[in-house]
C-alpha cells in the first residue's frame, strides 16, 4: 500500500498515478501496436538512465590477476551496475554479447531503493523486496529497463544481448525486450532443462529455465554454430581408406529438371542404366525428367573410369543428352539384356576387383539389397571434412548438454542426483570451496554454449549481472581449450561495510583460481590442482561522482587511474586499457598502449596538473628515451604552450569528461543515443 493505502499495483490505480504526457503515449501505443506494456513510474524508468552520473575509477592493483598486457584485456568492475555502465562509455556501442543473470525476483536476492525513482545515483542498495510484496513486479520492472537501456547502447549495431530468467518475471521480461529491442530483433526463447527429479507440488514441478536472446539489429547479428558431436562425426566412416578421410553416402541427385545433368549412367557392376529419376534395365519409353545428378558430366565420367572401365558418350534417344555408356557395350533403351552384353560381363569382373584393391571414386554405386557388390544405385561421397563445421541450434536444450560431475575432495555429486542448476553449483564449490553462500548459479556449459554462438572468437562479452564470474570464468575456458581470444567485463556490486562481498571476494577468487589453477584442499588452503587457464584481469571499484571540478582536485594517483582507465581514441573505442607504468625513473609516463606509444601526464613538481610547454616536453622526451619510446607521444595538461608534431594532445579536463561522455562546460551526459 502507499501512504494513501491504495495498492499501487492496481491497474486502476496505476493509472491515476500517470500524467498525461504518460496517459497520450499509452492510448497511441495501443493503437498503433494492439499490445503496450504499462506500469506505475514507467516515464521515470524510462529517462533515468540518463540522469546517472559516472563515476571515480579506482584500480585495486594487489586484486589485479595476470600479466600487465593480460589484465588489461579483461575487467572485474565493483559497483552498482548502472552507474559502472555509465561509466564505461569507452565500450558504448563496442560489446559484441551482452550475457547476464539479472535476480529473478523470488524474494531472496531482489533488492529496491525507492529513492532511485528521484535519484539513480542514490548509493543505498536498498531493502529485499518479498515476495508479497503487492508492488515487487512494478519495482523488478523499474530496476531492470534503465539498465536494459544501457546495456543495448553499450552493444555494437550487431550485438546479441542473452537474458537468463526463470517463470516469476519471464513474460515481463519478454515484453521489457520487445519494448526496448523490439520484437522483430528477437532471435529466440531457449528453454534449458535445470533439472533432472522432479520436486513434490501441487501442480506442477518446474524442470526448465529460460534465457531470451534478442539482436541490437537482427540483419545485422549472427548466430554461429555448435561443435558437432560424436554422434554426428560417428556417421562418418572410412572402410575404402580413402586418403581424403571420413566420409558417408549421400543422395547422387536433386529434384528439378536440368538439361545437362540429367543423362542416363551405365553401372560397371550391373551394365543397368541409371536416370536420376531410377534405374532400367530396357525401356520402352524415355522416364519423364524430374531429377538430375549433383555433379558435372566430367566428375561423373572420372568417377566411372575410376573403376578401371573405358567409358564414352552416347545418344541413346532419350532425349536426355549424350548418355556416358561403357565402350562398346550394346546397351540400348529397348530389348536389351546386360547378361548378354559382353562389354559389361568384362567391366563386371573388372570394377569389382578394382574396388577390391583401391578406395571408391566420388560418384559410386551401392551394393544392392540382396548384397552384390555395385548393384544398388548411384550414391555421392560426402567428406566430413567438407560438411559445415557444427551443428544448428535448437531453442531447447536439453539435459544431456549439462551433465557433469564436479570433485571436491573426497566428495562427489553426480549429475542424475544434482541435476544441472546444481552443477553450476558443484563448480562453484570445487574452485572456491564451500561457504559462499552463493544459490543461484548456472552451469558452465550453458554460458559456454551462449558465448560460442553470439561471440566472434575475439569478441567483447559483458555480464553486468556478474555475480560469481561463471561468464569470466566461461571465456577463459573458451579461450584456453580453442585458442580464442575473448575479452570479458564483469560488473558486480561490491559494500563491504553491509556484508556483500562478492565483487571482491567470491566473484574475484572464482576467477583468480581459474587463472591460476589453484583449488581448495578441504582445510581452507588453496594450492595449484588444475591446471591454469591463463588470462588475467584488472579489479576496479566506483567512487565519487565525477565532474571538472573532480578531475582537476584529484591527487596524481587517483588521476593516472582515471586516465588509463578512461582513454579512448576514434578508431581504437572499446580496445584494451592501457598498461599502467610504475616506475619511478619516470617523471611524465603513467601508461602504455598494445602499440608500444606512451602516455604521459605532465605535473607541477608532483602538486597540480601542469602545462605543456618547452621544459616540460623535454622531460617527456628523456622519458620516452629511457623507456624507448618513439613518437607520437600521447600528452595529458592543463594547457598546451608549446606544440610539436611528436605530441597528441589531451586538454585536462575536457577530455577525460568527454571520455566518460561528459561536457566540461554543461557537465551533462552525452544523449547521443537518445533516439535508439
Amino acid at each position: 500500500m502507499d501512504q494513501n493505502g491504495s495498492n499501487p499495483s492496481d491497474p486502476a490505480v496505476a493509472i491515476d498515478h500517470l500524467d498525461r504526457e504518460d496517459l497520450v503515449k499509452l492510448v497511441k501505443s495501443m493503437l498503433s501496436n494492439g499490445v503496450a506494456l504499462t506500469f506505475h513510474g514507467k516515464r521515470t524508468a524510462v529517462e533515468i538512465a540518463r540522469r546517472v552520473r559516472p563515476r571515480v575509477t579506482r584500480r585495486e592493483p594487489k586484486l589485479h590477476v595476470g600479466e600487465p598486457a593480460d589484465q588489461a584485456k579483461n575487467l572485474l568492475v565493483e559497483g552498482e551496475n548502472l552507474q559502472a555502465m555509465v561509466t564505461l562509455y569507452k565500450y558504448r556501442g563496442q560489446v559484441d554479447l551482452i550475457v547476464t543473470d539479472p535476480p529473478y525476483n523470488t524474494g531472496q536476492q531482489f533488492r529496491y531503493n525507492d529513492k532511485w525513482d528521484t535519484d539513480p545515483n542514490d548509493p543505498n542498495l536498498g531493502t529485499l523486496v518479498a515476495k508479497d510484496d503487492g508492488s515487487r513486479h512494478t519495482k523488478w520492472i523499474k530496476a531492470i529497463m534503465p539498465r536494459l537501456q544501457m546495456m543495448k547502447s553499450m552493444l555494437k549495431p550487431s550485438g546479441i544481448i542473452a537474458v537468463c530468467i526463470d517463470d516469476n518475471e519471464l513474460f515481463h521480461l519478454g515484453m521489457l525486450m520487445d519494448e526496448v529491442f523490439g520484437e522483430e530483433n528477437r532471435i529466440g526463447i531457449i528453454n534449458w532443462q535445470k533439472t533432472y527429479s522432479p520436486k513434490k507440488t501441487n501442480h506442477l514441478s518446474t524442470a526448465t529455465e529460460y534465457v531470451l536472446v534478442y539482436a541490437r539489429d537482427a540483419s545485422l547479428g549472427k548466430t554461429g554454430l555448435l561443435p558437432r558431436d560424436d554422434a554426428m562425426d560417428a556417421r562418418y566412416d572410412n572402410t575404402d581408406f580413402d586418403p581424403e578421410g571420413g566420409w558417408r553416402g549421400g543422395d547422387a541427385t536433386a529434384p528439378q529438371h536440368r538439361t545437362t545433368t540429367s543423362f542416363a549412367v551405365q553401372s560397371p557392376y550391373t551394365g543397368v542404366l541409371h536416370y536420376p529419376e531410377g534405374e532400367y534395365a530396357s525401356l520402352p519409353v524415355a522416364p519423364k525428367s524430374s531429377h538430375h545428378w549433383r555433379l558435372s558430366r566430367a566428375e561423373i565420367r572420372a568417377s566411372l573410369q575410376a573403376t578401371g572401365v573405358k567409358y564414352e558418350e552416347r545418344d541413346l534417344g532419350d532425349r536426355r543428352g549424350p548418355a556416358l555408356v561403357i565402350k562398346g557395350s550394346k546397351v540400348a533403351l529397348k530389348g536389351y539384356d546386360p547378361a548378354d552384353d559382353a562389354a559389361v560381363t568384362k567391366a563386371i569382373e573388372s570394377s569389382i576387383a578394382t574396388r577390391q584393391a583401391k578406395s571408391w571414386p566420388l560418384f559410386f554405386f551401392n551394393d544392392s539389397k540382396n548384397g552384390k557388390v555395385g548393384g544398388g544405385r548411384p550414391s555421392v561421397k560426402r567428406y566430413i571434412d567438407k560438411v559445415v563445421k557444427g551443428r544448428i541450434p535448437w531453442t531447447y536444450w536439453a539435459d544431456e548438454e549439462y551433465e557433469s560431475a564436479e570433485l571436491l575432495g573426497a566428495q562427489s555429486w553426480d549429475h542424475a542426483e544434482s541435476g544441472h542448476s546444481q552443477a553450476g553449483l558443484n563448480e562453484l564449490d570445487a574452485i572456491v570451496g564451500k561457504g559462499h553462500g552463493f544459490q543461484t548459479v548456472k552451469p558452465l556449459r550453458l554460458i559456454k554454449k551462449i558465448i560460442q554462438l553470439w561471440c566472434p572468437p575475439n569478441g567483447l562479452v559483458f555480464d553486468p549481472y556478474g555475480g560469481s564470474g561463471t561468464t569470466g570464468h566461461a571465456v577463459l575456458e573458451l579461450n584456453n581449450d580453442t585458442g580464442s581470444d575473448r575479452r570479458f567485463i564483469l560488473v558486480e556490486q561490491g559494500s563491504p561495510e553491509r556484508g556483500d562481498k562478492y565483487a571482491r571476494s567470491l566473484t574475484w577468487l572464482r576467477l583468480k583460481n581459474a587463472v591460476t589453477g589453484e583449488r581448495p584442499d578441504g582445510k581452507g588452503k588453496f594450492t595449484v590442482t588444475a591446471d591454469p587457464l591463463g588470462g588475467g584481469f584488472e579489479f576496479r571499484m566506483l567512487t565519487r561522482q565525477i565532474d571538472a571540478k573532480t578531475v582537476l582536485s584529484m591527487k596524481k594517483d587517483e588521476l593516472i587511474d582515471v586516465v588509463i582507465t578512461s582513454h579512448w581514441e576514434p578508431n581504437r573505442r572499446g580496445s584494451p586499457n592501457l598498461i599502467r607504468v610504475d616506475d619511478p625513473r619516470y617523471l611524465y609516463l603513467v601508461g602504455m598502449n598494445e602499440q608500444n606509444e606512451g602516455y604521459f601526464i605532465i605535473w607541477d613538481n608532483g602538486g597540480p596538473v601542469g602545462q605543456l610547454d618547452r621544459e616540460t616536453y623535454r622531460g617527456v622526451l628523456k622519458d620516452a628515451e629511457k623507456a624507448g619510446i618513439s613518437p607520437p607521444y600521447n600528452v595529458y595538461a592543463r594547457y598546451e604552450v608549446y606544440q610539436s608534431r611528436n605530441v597528441r594532445f589531451w586538454k585536462i579536463p575536457d577530455k577525460i569528461l568527454s571520455h566518460l561522455g561528459l561536457n566540461e562546460s554543461s557537465d551533462r551526459y552525452n544523449e547521443e543515443d537518445e533516439a535508439n
